[in-house]
């Protein structure tokens, strides 16, 4: 009997990277677009764009609509991956601080559930191991973005396996990771997504039994649409480091977090840090209320352990 409920428990605590899934291949479709513009305001010469509307036409009327899903490829299969990754430790993150008395009472219960402490700081590890598949991912994207030739044969990267072999090739495996640094400074800001969606929900379950009261899974899309904004108003900064160090071509020394950090003030001040926050807030609230909304349906479907109450 005691197996049989050790088997069941390692089961469900797998159900987390199954559902994040669901929730990688739900940004990719809902924002990929956004990111494109994003990206090429962050990381083009200063003066290439007049902001995000000039970018996005500029792109739409010399390469035409498709350009907006350049990179797309690796994020499809790379979000789905990183998501699983992400959301999956995120829910065993949770359960080990819960085990370890990282709780409190349900108000009106005696039921525990995790602190919102312990939100943070689930959302806080899972970002930092994610990071690990994330930034190989996120430098091929980075790298396609960046290339505004519309003919494939004048890019320097044909596709991401082409863009994979010259990346190995000028730098060994580990090229692969560049920009880590900035991938680990960015992805720590998840600790104020998770922990703002925890207080988020917790906030809309008091609406609970009044006439303005919500279903879970509204509550979860607005939640994650929310919290996106607290967690990219934080993240930007290190964003446009970690772009940055992405884009550097292939054929240059790799950059450290620091120069980069540097470069950007030197050339922008402290407003430099914020370049692309427009588009992306206007893709936030879409790509992670559709996600989380996602990730949420599928932990209840399959029957994961709660971490709220």
């Amino acid at each position: 009997m005691g197996s049989e409920s050790e088997s069941q428990a390692n089961h469900v605590r797998f159900i987390g990277e199954v559902a994040g899934v669901g929730s990688g291949l739900t940004k990719v479709a809902v924002g990929h677009g956004f990111d494109t513009i994003k990206t090429r305001l962050q990381c083009s010469p200063p003066g290439t764009y007049k902001g995000a509307v000039d970018c996005l036409l500029k792109t739409v009327r010399n390469e035409s609509i498709f350009a907006l899903y350049k990179g797309a490829t690796p994020p499809a299969v790379g979000w789905a991956a990183i998501d699983s990754l992400l959301l999956g430790s995120l829910h065993n993150y949770r359960l080990f601080l819960i085990r370890e008395g990282m709780t409190e009472p349900v108000p009106g219960s005696d039921v525990k559930r995790l602190t919102l402490v312990g939100h943070g700081i689930a959302g806080l590890f899972a970002g930092w191991t994610s990071a690990l598949l994330a930034t190989p991912m996120e430098q091929l994207k980075v790298k396609l973005q960046l290339q505004l030739q519309r003919s494939t044969a004048d890019r320097v990267y044909k596709g991401p396996i082409d863009c994979l072999r010259q990346v190995v090739r000028a730098h060994g495996v580990l090229g692969l990771w560049t920009g880590f640094t900035g991938s680990l400074a960015f992805r720590s800001n998840f600790l104020w997504m998770f922990g703002s969606f925890e207080a988020l929900m917790r906030g809309f379950s008091k609406l609970d039994g009044t006439p303005y009261a919500i279903s879970t899974p509204m509550a979860n899309f607005l939640s994650g649409g929310l919290a996106s904004f607290v967690y990219w108003i934080m993240a930007i900064p290190a964003d446009n480091i970690k772009n940055r160090m992405m884009a550097t071509p292939h054929n240059l020394p790799k950059p450290s977090f620091t120069q980069t950090a540097r470069q950007i003030l030197a050339e922008g001040g402290f407003r430099g840090y914020y370049r692309g926050l427009g588009p992306t807030l206007l893709r936030a609230f879409p790509v992670n209320a559709s996600a989380l909304w996602v990730y949420e349906s599928l932990m209840r479907v399959l029957g994961a352990e709660k971490t709220r109450h």
